[in-house]
């Protein structure tokens, strides 16, 4: 987060942090980072504070950005915190990293355990145990300040070891653990413990603790979470701790940091420091804390993390970083700007707030109904279910959240199209206040922290994982938080984390995530070969691909007939390995094998084939040989036995002891050290010289003897970088560079490649530059890839190049294709890619296509075809066109002639409702091939009401209106092959005819509403709501069912059954809204409306009236505003009676007091009449004031009447305000207030109340004296006064003014002046003198004043001798500190006098003297070096010395001179900060070691502790190395001076323009002719005809137009180094009504169309009808069709008409008018009566003049409705009605009326006899006691029969029950009975039917 240094270059950016590393004691460590900036930086590595320097073990490899920190051979001493520091003249930037290094595990111990949860088992019987925690570290949250003790008791045999770390560290490793201290616990208790105390914690110290416990046995640890806060406003209390620092603006510009509105915004700053800083985050200039959108933690790499999610516009301003510590302070800072989409919600959503287990309601507005949303919780979609409701209402949008539990609370946004979001919390409070995160990511061996905060403290909550409870040792609670601490978690820690309290649960999900890698191959092509006698060679090729890691091959022998391997050796590189006898143990035939073995495991064995028969022998497996190396290196001789066996070791012929594996030759000769593993035998000489070039070596054993020589060479060229070989991959016409550096300046080296060496083209260069050799492929081909090697005296350096081609894309197909064909038939597939020479590769099922006489592979520039040319059945499948990485897909499926229906394949099901139109689809193989449609096994014929269609392969059997008898199943036949189709026909669903819009009630009580809906069907049935509530039947509400007709009625309607009513059809549904109003209330008494009433005031004021009904409620207003009983006002009602009462009315409450009904209202005009203003108090003349000058005078009186004015006057004359005279009234209070009272303002005052004469008033008097004389020196009233004899007596007083007379007593005896007695006056100073006072000089002295007196106690005595009683102290003081010397003296007020160096001390500004009582105190103030020598103090004849030792103070730099880098022409000024003020000249400043030279641009001053150097227009001669040193310190800095660099003088600016309007960017540079490039959005911009650039002089102009919103961006001009940036902001143009509405003349009964255009599309439009707003409804439509927006009316009626406008923002079109003429409808057409037989059909037809009209058809007074039996129909002006099924009683009346038009006609229907279609049984027999059924059906519906019994007609009851269902009627006999037998005769019409019923049983 540093901010930009401008035109110096980019500071330093770390890319990539260097990661923590835990190595084993021995093993190698390496740091990585990668770092930028311009210019490079400069790169160092430091530990502890102090700078690392390369070694033997410790080097700094760089490759380019890459820096690398290797460390060989760790030691425990090398762990710590290593610091990677970057700085280039622009800044610097750190990065840190620890390292911690292991002891090796033993090999005899067990692998540890995590925890005692698991300790190891142990052998039987042993008392041995592993570690077990009895009692683990519990969490703290503490205030900064508060010590800290975490304890830990463990029990184990052996006794383990405990330790202590922090956050993974040790504590030694943390860089502030001064403040740590490691205690052992209480004795006396089980097991070992160990506190670890903290002492005043600090902010740094949060985090975890962890204690270790490990013994033989095993491992275990318990870790603790501490946090520490800041104490609530206090400062804080470290004295060793700066304060808190105050945020301010930085000197120059931070940076800008933009993001999309909806994204994340992260900012991270790396501070460092010790003691190691506080971190606190500001957003403009006010604290942030952490909550659900601002996310604070610390990460791996140590860096502090400020994270914003779901970034909204008011998270817009400065983000500061600010850090302090003990030693200073420092901050960074970023501005944070959110970019707004275009499209943005009109509302957005708000923070809401629910309790556990409610709901919460989210709702937002979109721009537009039409756009789509999708709700989110944080990164988690969200879909509609019973948890999450998800309600659209046009442009609202509403998300529910039902039964709320802890784990909701969080972020939730809803998303438009383009990823525009809205964003709002939810907070759920419960139980828990603090929740768990959604998931938890943890590295394997890291430490979980898991925080729950709870609402109530010291409550108890549980922790589990998967259902599982977690033990007790890792959980701790603390006041209201409770943590869950797992440290060095695994992979079994992973699972679902849950903390329950209660009923109320919070989960996360913990996943522990670890780095997974797969084994290596194993080796290829191994064979064994049988070679020399003894030996067998073996061979093999490195796995494949290769391991990324080190690696190495293990071979293993095996013994034939033996079941073990053993191995034999490792090796590291591939290739051949002779074995010979030698390596076996004893003879025989043996068998090997061999795996590859790094870091990630082993691979499979693999076993050579055969075996060998081997025989051990003692040979030289591997000689001595010449050893050749450089000076100050190690020697090293080895050869290899095939034995093991002891040798003789030979230097220079001189023999090596055998027994001492180290020594020396002789003194001060070689050194050397012996070696022998197995079968190998090394000689070491350590460190050899020059001089021991020549030295012979001679190794001897029984049966081999050897020798070598030793050559010391001059130091070898070595390769710097690279380090490792390189694997380097480009594409085709990329400039490849290879650089291989050495570390010797302009040596030799030669290229290869592929083991050639390579020669220079014209497409390769071979270039040298001091230490760097370069090989540069202009052009890189695919040719070209190979292994390059750069190669110079016996050392290499490699390159892996892989030049590939670009990649492909396949332009099409983008889709996947699917293709049908049959048998025989050519198929095609055709590919399109976008490069002519790319390969392509086709796959059929997986399996790559090889082309043959059935697949034809065609290619044809960037065009790719496969053909079968012939298909058949097995040719089709899945095939694939494979262009690089991108793939194409097709699905072929090719149909075999035998099988003619393609589609469908199986069955097919149709549901219908009658109607409704049914298409059956079958396709065929072959256009020509013809079908039969069956139904039922019957073939179908084409009608109307069933279509057989025919389009290519498509045959197709329609149903435009499917009736329920076309159910049933349809075949599809072809030959023997046919399709299924199962058609299921059901009656529609149940629509409500009428009413169709909703319908609107008002009834008065006690009036009888009926709500009537017709049904499409009779038989439906409907549910009646009443505001939501379903209603039930009672006699306050009747239901009734007749035909199609639903009605609910309420007989005597009250006002509260009113509401919202609803007739639910299932499938539809009627609205009625009912209002029932009350009678109207009436005030009957007074008559009047308007009273004039008045009153006296105070007095009693009753205001009285009576209404009808005496129930009716009132309400009373006083000047417009309701009023309410108080004590002042009182209300009452009895009967019809209404009152108001005031019982004690004021003026101020008259006024306009009204009674309202809810119909009615009275009202009263109350006037009050006020009584004449009187003076309350003074009750009494008051009495004249007498006040001395200066005085304030203040004259009051109180008034009746707190609104009367009253007037003043002074002898006569009226008072005006004045400066010092003020008038002043307080409700009935009337003041005169004078500041300060003069003489002039004496005399009579007079208050008058009003003007008219007789007004009351009130008088005053005021006088104004001088005051008396007073004493005001000594303020005492008796004075002690010591006096010696001989000396004068004086006593004075002062006076408070001059003149007064005075006398003088002593002892009662006036004195006068005379002889040694002298009275003297000055002013108002009186004094008495004594001359020569004497002892009877003492006595009472009195000075009488006239109105005040003073008493002098005089004491004429010697005094007694002055002596110092205590002694000075010898001080030793720095210079510039003060030096204070203090004594006691004897007599308090004794004279002591100051001496230094024997001169008497004068006071001054640096020597000051003081007295406090006895104490005598000389303060000598910025003592110098000159200041020390003797002080002494005399009082009378004693006196005491001291020594003053000044010493002088070293003048040390705090702040240090700075490197610097300047650019020509610049100012320049370098800085030091001293520790203390020194002299001018204290400091010299230098330039080269020498001394500034004279020149007029040098200067130099000096402000306090800061000195500086001025260099004004630096030269490139002023660079070079400046020092500044005083006495005692010395600093040094380097300048460095750059040629002038391009500038911009006047730099680009913000442009804001509308849309569609033209941008001008402009900047002025600091040079002629420059070439710069323009970009908007990082994209280059182009001169076109919209972008005009243009450059002239030192000023370039860039020039776009015709912009729109999406052009809002970054205008950046780059130049050499040079870049400006601007930002273009594109206002949205104002929407605004391009064409308005037209006045519009409709008919009535049509459809009235007004239309508008806007300039946008999106926008909404505001239509109103006379100034009020209009909604959608049925017969009101709002359509937006683009630009246009359409207001419809459906149906027009006269109502309708009016003036209409429409708005859109602040744009508004209209009024225009809609004008409705009435239609006048005439009947063109008269109807026909009609005369039919019963069951026929009657057709009625009318014609009008009108074709919209509508009309209505009547059947003797009943409106007809469409049904089974009655259809209406309308063709143009003709109205059909069809009657079907004709009953006798549909006789009658038939009358069609439109609108006032009306015809009528007369239907006669003639009856039918009536006939028995299916006749009771003639016989019909029952058991006794049950019931007997006879039944018959008649040839219509609705005829009459009769039932008779032995010729007697049967009625219905008890008894016998007679039911009619259509045509069929029964009787039912109950309780049948032997007496009930006999004939039963049933007749309808002149039919009839006889059965005889026969009774069985008792």
């Amino acid at each position: 987060m540093k901010p930009g240094s401008g035109d110096q270059g980019s500071p330093p950016c770390f890319l990539r942090f260097p990661r923590p590393v835990r190595v084993v004691s021995g093993a190698e460590a390496e740091l990585k980072c990668m770092v930028l900036g311009e210019p490079p930086p400069t790169v160092v590595w430091e530990k502890g504070g102090q700078l690392l320097v390369a070694s033997e073990r410790l080097s700094f490899p760089a490759d380019g950005a890459e820096h690398c920190l290797r460390l060989s051979r760790a030691l425990p001493t090398d762990a710590g915190v290593y610091v990677c520091r970057a700085r280039n003249v622009a800044g610097e930037a750190y990065a840190a990293a620890a390292v911690t290094v292991l002891e090796p595990p033993a090999p005899e111990l067990q692998p540890e355990t995590r925890s005692a949860e698991r300790p190891l088992p142990l052998p039987p019987g042993s008392k041995e145990s592993a570690p077990v925690f009895l009692t683990g570290p519990r969490s703290q949250w503490v205030l900064r300040g508060t010590e800290v003790v975490l304890t830990c008791r463990v029990g184990g045999v052996p006794e383990p070891t405990l330790y202590w770390e922090k956050d993974g560290m040790a504590l030694d490793e943390v860089w502030d653990h001064s403040h740590f201290a490691l205690e052992p616990g209480a004795a006396g208790g089980p097991g070992t413990s160990l506190a670890l105390r903290i002492l005043a914690a600090r902010l740094p110290d949060s985090g975890v603790f962890v204690c270790h416990a490990r013994n033989a046995h095993g491992h275990a640890q318990a870790g603790a979470l501490l946090q520490v806060q800041q104490p609530p406003e206090s400062p804080p209390e470290d004295t060793d701790e700066a304060p808190t620092p105050v945020v301010e603006p930085q000197k120059c510009a931070p940076k800008t940091f933009w993001v999309n509105e909806g994204k994340h915004a992260k900012f991270r700053c790396y501070v460092m420091g010790k003691p190691e800083p506080e971190i606190e985050w500001h957003w403009e200039g006010r604290p942030l804390l952490p909550d659900r959108r601002r996310l604070m933690y610390r990460d791996r790499d140590g860096g502090f993390v400020l994270k914003v999610l779901y970034c909204q516009a008011k998270d817009r301003g400065l983000y500061v970083c600010a850090a302090r510590n003990s030693a200073g302070q420092t901050l960074s800072a970023v501005q944070l700007q959110v970019k707004e989409p275009r499209l943005r919600f009109t509302m957005p959503l708000q923070d809401v707030v629910g309790r556990e287990n409610g709901i919460a309601v989210l709702e937002c507005k979109v721009p537009n109904s039409r756009i789509p949303t999708a709700w989110f919780r944080e990164d988690q979609r969200l879909l509609p279910c019973r948890k999450y409701e998800q309600i659209e209402e046009g442009i609202v949008r509403r998300l529910i959240i039902h039964r709320l539990k802890a784990d909701d609370d969080g972020v939730y946004l809803c998303e438009m199209r383009g990823r525009v979001r809205s964003v709002a919390n939810v907070t759920v409070k419960g139980p828990i206040l603090k929740r768990l995160p959604r998931k938890l990511d943890v590295l394997e061996g890291e430490n979980a922290v898991l925080l729950v905060e709870t609402q109530e403290a010291g409550v108890k909550g549980r922790w589990s994982r998967d259902g599982v409870e977690l033990p007790a040792t890792c959980q701790s609670s603390s006041g209201h938080m409770h943590a869950l601490v797992l440290p060095g978690v695994t992979r079994e820690d992973a699972g679902e984390v849950t903390f329950s309290l209660g009923n109320s649960h919070t989960s996360t999900l913990l996943r522990v995530k670890c780095v997974k890698h797969s084994p290596p191959g194993p080796p290829k092509m191994v064979e064994m070969f049988k070679g020399h006698k003894n030996t067998v060679l073996l061979t093999w090729k490195p796995p494949e691909p290769l391991p990324e890691t080190s690696f190495i091959y293990r071979l293993e022998r095996q013994e034939v007939g033996s079941e073990d391997w053993i191995q034999c050796f490792s090796i590291e590189k591939a290739g051949a390995v002779e074995v010979p006898g030698d390596c076996v143990p004893a003879e025989g035939d043996y068998r090997f094998r061999i795996c590859t073995v790094s870091e990630h495991g082993r691979s499979p064995h693999i076993v050579f084939q055969g075996s060998a028969h081997l025989v051990p022998t003692a040979r030289l497996v591997a000689g001595l040989e010449d050893v050749q190396v450089y000076d100050g290196e190690d020697a090293v001789f080895s050869l290899k036995l095939s034995t093991i066996i002891q040798g003789t070791w030979f230097l220079n012929g001189e023999e090596l002891k055998g027994n001492e594996p180290e020594g020396h030759v002789e003194l001060g000769a070689l050194r050397y050290r012996k070696e022998q593993k197995g079968l190998q035998h090394r000689l070491i000489l350590p460190a050899v010289k020059h001089q021991d070039s020549g030295a012979l070596v001679g190794f001897s054993c029984p049966g081999v003897q050897d020798s070598a020589a030793l050559t010391i060479q001059e130091s070898p060229v070595h390769i710097l970088s690279p380090e490792d070989k390189m694997s380097l991959t480009f594409t085709t016409s990329e400039r490849v560079v290879l650089t291989c550096e050495l570390s010797r300046v302009d040596f030799p080296a030669t290229w290869y490649k592929d083991g050639q060496k390579v020669e220079e083209s014209e497409s390769l260069v071979v270039k040298m530059d001091g230490r760097k050799h370069r090989l540069i492929l202009p052009e890189a081909r695919v040719q070209d890839s190979g292994e390059f090697e750069c190669r110079t005296e016996g050392v290499s350096a490699f390159f892996s190049v892989t030049v590939q081609e670009p990649p492909v894309h396949i332009v099409s197909p983008q889709e996947h294709v699917f293709v049908h064909a049959i048998t025989s038939e050519c198929v095609m597939l055709t590919c399109v890619v976008d490069r002519e020479d790319a390969p392509v590769c086709w796959y059929k099922d997986g399996q790559e296509v090889e082309e043959s006489d059935f697949i034809m592979l065609e290619n044809e520039g960037p065009h790719h075809r496969l053909v079968l040319p012939a298909a058949q059945p097995p040719d089709g499948g899945e095939f694939q066109c494979v262009a690089g990485e991108e793939r194409a897909y097709f699905t072929v499926t090719i149909t075999d002639v035998s099988s003619w229906i393609v589609y469908p394949s199986g069955k097919v099901y149709v549901a219908a409702v009658r109607l409704e139109r049914v298409v059956l689809t079958c396709e065929l193989c072959r256009p020509w091939a013809e079908v039969r449609w069956i139904k039922d096994g019957e073939e179908v014929v084409e009608s109307p009401a069933l279509l057989l269609q025919k389009e290519d392969t498509v045959r197709r059997l329609v149903l435009p209106a499917v009736q329920l008898e076309d159910s049933g199943e349809y075949l599809c036949e072809i030959e023997n092959e046919s399709a299924s189709f199962t058609v299921t026909v059901t009656e529609p669903p149940v629509r409500i005819i009428y009413p169709r819009d909703e319908v609107t009630l008002i009834a008065v009580s006690l009036e009888c509403v009926v709500l009537m809906c017709e049904l499409s069907r009779e038989d439906a049935l409907v549910r009646w709501y009443r505001d939501g509530l379903e209603v039930e039947e009672s006699e306050a509400l009747v239901l009734e069912s007749d035909g199609p007709r639903r009605r609910l009625i309420l007989p005597a309607a009250q006002p509260k059954d009113g509401g919202e009513f609803v007739c639910d059809a299932g499938d539809d549904s009627a609205f009625f809204t009912v209002t029932v109003t009350a009678p109207p209330e009436r005030i009957v008494h007074p008559a009047a409306r308007t009273l004039d009433l008045q009153f006296g005031a105070p007095g009693r004021v009753e205001l009285h009236c009576e209404v009808a009904p005496a129930g009716s409620q009132v309400r009373w207003y006083k000047d417009g505003l309701e009023v309410e009983a108080t004590d002042a006002l009182q209300l009452g009602a009895e009967g019809p009676s209404r009152t108001l009462i005031l019982p004690h009315a004021q003026p101020e409450d008259a006024g306009e007091y009204v009674c309202e009904t809810r119909d009615e209202a009275v009202t009263f005009n109350v006037s009050l009449a006020e009584p004449p203003v009187q003076f309350l108090a003074p009750e009494a003349a008051p009495s004249p004031l007498c006040v001395t000058p200066g005085e304030p005078l203040v004259l009051s009186c109180e008034l009746s009447r707190a609104t009367a004015p009253v007037f003043w006057s002074h002898n006569g004359r009226p008072v005006q305000e004045s400066k010092g005279l003020q008038l002043q009234a307080e409700g009935p209070r009337r003041a005169l207030c004078i500041q300060a009272a003069e003489l002039a303002h004496a005399g009579l005052y007079t208050c008058r109340c009003g003007t008219a004469s007789g007004a009351p008033c009130l008088s005053f008097t005021v006088q104004v004296a001088e005051p008396p004389v007073r004493v005001v020196v000594p303020e005492a009233a008796q004075t002690r006064v010591r006096s010696t004899p001989g000396g004068d007596l004086e006593l004075v007083v002062h006076l408070s003014g001059p003149g007064g007379p005075v006398r003088w007593y002593k002892d009662g005896e006036r004195l006068a002046s005379q002889g040694r007695v002298q009275l003297e006056q000055a002013g108002a100073r009186q004094v008495l003198r004594v001359q020569g006072a004497r002892r009877r000089d003492t006595g009472e002295y009195l000075c009488d004043a006239p109105q005040d007196s003073r008493i002098f106690l005089v004491t004429v005595e010697e005094p007694p001798p002055a002596k110092l009683v205590s002694e000075l102290t010898p001080l030793t003081v720095h210079e510039g500190d003060d030096a204070t010397f203090r004594c006691e003296v004897l007599p308090p007020d004794a004279d002591v006098t100051w001496l230094r160096n024997g001169a008497v001390v004068t006071p001054g500004p640096q020597l000051e003297v003081a007295q406090n009582g006895s104490s005598r105190i000389l303060t000598v103030r910025g003592c110098r070096l000159e200041d020390a020598g003797t002080v002494t103090a005399q009082a009378g004849s004693t006196t005491t010395s001291a020594r003053l030792h000044v010493r002088e103070t070293e003048l040390l730099f705090l702040q240090r001179l700075q490197d610097m880098r300047a650019e020509e022409g610049q100012d320049v000024c370098l800085e030091v900060e001293t520790g203390r003020v020194g002299p001018a000249g204290a400091v010299r400043w230098m330039r080269g070691g020498e001394p500034l030279p004279l020149d007029s641009r040098l200067s130099v001053a000096q402000e306090g502790h800061i000195h500086r150097l001025f260099i004004r227009s630096v030269a490139l001669a002023d660079q070079g190395t400046y020092g500044c040193e005083s006495h005692h310190d010395r600093t040094l800095a380097r300048l460095s001076v750059r040629p002038r660099q391009l500038r911009a003088l006047r730099p680009l600016e913000d442009v804001t323009v509308s849309e569609g309007g033209s941008a001008t960017f402009q900047l002025e540079l600091s040079q002629e002719g420059v070439t710069g490039e323009w970009a908007r959005g990082g994209v280059l911009l182009q001169p076109g005809p919209k972008c005009h650039i243009h450059a002239e002089g030192h000023t370039h102009r860039l020039v776009l137009s015709g912009l729109g919103r999406a052009d809002s961006g970054c205008v950046s001009f780059t130049a050499d180094t040079l870049r400006c940036a601007a930002k273009l902001t594109v206002r949205e143009v104002p929407v605004s009504i391009v064409r308005g509405p037209q006045d519009l003349e409709v008919t009535e009964g049509d459809t009235a169309t007004l239309e508008c255009e806007l300039s946008q599309t999106l926008a909404d439009v505001t239509w109103e009808k006379d100034g009020r707003a209009l909604t959608p409804s049925p017969r009101l439509r709002l359509q937006a069709l683009g630009t246009r927006r359409l207001l419809q009316l459906r149906r027009c009626s006269p109502s309708d008409a009016g003036t209409y406008s429409c708005a859109v923002e602040t744009s508004r079109a209209g009024p225009v008018r809609l004008t409705v003429r009435e239609r006048r409808v005439l009947v063109l057409q008269e109807l026909q009566s009609v005369r039919a037989r019963e069951g026929d059909g009657a057709t009625f037809e009318c014609t009008v003049s009108e074709a919209e009209t509508l009309g209505c058809w009547e059947l003797r007074g009943r409106q007809l409705r469409p049904g089974s039996r009655v259809r209406i129909r309308q063709e143009g002006k003709k109205h059909i009605l069809v009657l079907s099924l004709l009953r006798a009683e549909d006789t009658g009346e038939v009358r069609f009326q439109a609108g006032p038009a009306q015809s009528t006609a007369l239907l006669e229907v003639e009856a039918l006899p009536l006939q028995m279609c299916r006749r009771p049984p003639c016989e019909k027999t029952v058991l006794a006691g049950r019931r007997a059924v006879l039944e018959v059906t008649v040839s219509r519906s609705g005829g009459y029969v009769c039932w008779l019994r032995e010729g007697v007609e049967l009625c219905p009851g008890d008894k016998y029950e007679m039911r009619s269902h259509g045509p069929t009627h029964s009787l039912v006999i109950h309780d049948v009975r032997p007496e009930d037998q006999g004939i039963y005769c049933c007749q309808a019409g002149q039919d009839s039917a006889n059965t005889r019923l026969l009774v069985e049983g008792d």
